[in-house]
């Protein structure tokens, strides 16, 4: 598995349009790997914008290493950066029961139910207040192989941030996705399942940059 880093030019036109576009995003990611690559044993392609004020940044983890030279030239800066790919298989080897990490996800936190009561099928609806959000992950968390540790309050240690309500094109149908972005402090309870989990994802909407768990060491101060 590889983790990847690049770094994207904002003020691109080029950029802006596949920021706005999940499914332009997803191209341009799945772009990366030739069709004719091998189906991985274990993994998927996983992908992940984080924004920190002005700087936008593409997270990807993979079990085949990337070539984004096409995004260097149509979103980012094709003659001071490329990007950074690293082995991920080190980190993942690391992680054992009873370590506490930093992490972060952005998901799409739903849940399935009937359209109406007479309907025999169900249907995904995204949750859209805070107190949702933060529920579906912590009743996700220890499948996952982890639990969200306490905080000075006693409450679970994990904040809701950039949320966001983002409807595109897909196939010319509207496709419409809630999503939140997780972070906080987890203690890993499961080391295989938490391995599963970075490298296949957690939730619904892994095309669309959803789903991708990254952990780091915790700042002690």
């Amino acid at each position: 598995m590889h983790l990847t880093r690049f770094e994207i030019n904002p003020a691109r036109r080029d950029a802006r349009t596949m920021l706005a576009s999940p499914q332009k995003m997803h191209a341009a990611v799945m772009a990366a790997f030739p069709p004719t690559t091998a189906a991985p044993e274990r993994g998927r392609v996983l992908w992940r914008v984080d924004r920190h004020q002005h700087r936008v940044v593409l997270f990807v983890v993979s079990p085949h290493r990337p070539d984004l030279t096409h995004l260097v030239e149509q979103v980012g800066w094709p003659t001071t950066h490329t990007w950074d790919t690293r082995d991920y298989q080190p980190l993942l080897d690391r992680i054992t029961a009873g370590q506490q990490w930093a992490f972060r996800l952005r998901a799409n936190p739903v849940s399935s139910r009937r359209k109406t009561p007479d309907s025999t099928r169900s249907q995904r609806f995204g949750h859209v207040t805070v107190a949702q959000q933060t529920d579906w992950l912590l009743t996700r968390a220890e499948r996952h192989g982890f639990t969200v540790v306490p905080g000075e309050n006693k409450e679970p240690d994990v904040a809701v941030r950039g949320r966001e309500h983002v409807t595109f094109k897909r196939q010319g149908a509207d496709v419409t996705l809630s999503t939140a972005v997780f972070e906080g402090h987890l203690e890993v309870v499961d080391a295989e399942a938490l391995r599963t989990a970075l490298v296949t994802g957690i939730g619904p909407a892994k095309g669309y940059g959803c789903g991708l768990l990254t952990l780091a060491p915790i700042r002690r101060i």
